[in-house]
């Protein structure tokens, strides 16, 4: 073989080896960039499949928030209501008697006027009483079950003349002791109850006027909240 053509063939495997080192490196560059691409794409993945966990979960977290706003404003709505009754209705004595509620000192107090309950100077209970005191016993029963409750006599100014009772303090008492008894054998049990004379002491209009004197002859059951 002369030295051409080994010179020749020497130049050929020189060029087939540099081509063959040449496309080894180019797959080598095109394998790192694939690679490389497919770890970005891994971890555009992860984060991906992350924020919709996350979502899930501020779904779920949202929807028990926006529950316990609905909750909170039907509570709100109730209570509107409520005070937009009138006081009887409110408590569920009804509109048929006098109702004060007093938030401060919270009580409720349901006043009679002794026209239903008494005849004049007596301390004995009419027996058409019957029915007010049943509704009334019906609804402490009912809505104030465990509540403290206080029957409270008062009278007019006018002093006792006619009757054997010695003073307006004793009236005032005996007429609430009355009420008591009747609420007792109803069903208010013994340590909820008790019955308090004030006599002429708290008036709530002017002992001037027959009218007057009407409105402080009564009697409140005073209902405690706390």
């Amino acid at each position: 073989m002369s030295r051409f053509t080994k010179k020749i063939i020497l130049l050929s495997l020189f060029f087939v080896a540099a081509t063959f080192v040449t496309g080894c490196e180019s797959w080598k560059k095109k394998y790192s960039a694939l690679n490389v691409e497919h770890q970005n794409l891994k971890g555009l993945y992860e984060n991906c499949k992350n924020t919709l966990e996350s979502d899930t979960a501020a779904k779920a977290e949202l929807a028990e928030k926006l529950a316990e706003g609905q909750q909170t404003i039907e509570s709100l709505r109730q209570q509107i209501e409520e005070r937009n009754q009138a006081p009887g209705q409110a408590t569920g004595f009804g509109d048929d008697y006098q109702v004060d509620v007093d938030s401060a000192a919270g009580t409720i107090t349901v006043t009679l006027p002794n026209t239903i309950l008494f005849s004049s100077g007596k301390a004995t209970l009419k027996s058409s009483a019957s029915t007010d005191l049943n509704h009334i016993v019906s609804v402490l029963n009912q809505k104030y079950a465990s509540r403290l409750i206080d029957i409270i006599g008062h009278t007019d100014s006018d002093p006792i003349k006619k009757s054997s009772w010695k003073d307006n303090w004793q009236l005032s008492t005996e007429r609430s002791l009355s009420v008591l008894r009747y609420l007792n054998s109803n069903g208010i049990p013994d340590d909820r109850i008790r019955a308090v004379g004030c006599g002429q002491g708290r008036p709530v209009a002017p002992n001037t006027t027959a009218a007057g004197k009407a409105r402080n002859r009564r009697v409140e059951i005073v209902v405690h909240m706390r």
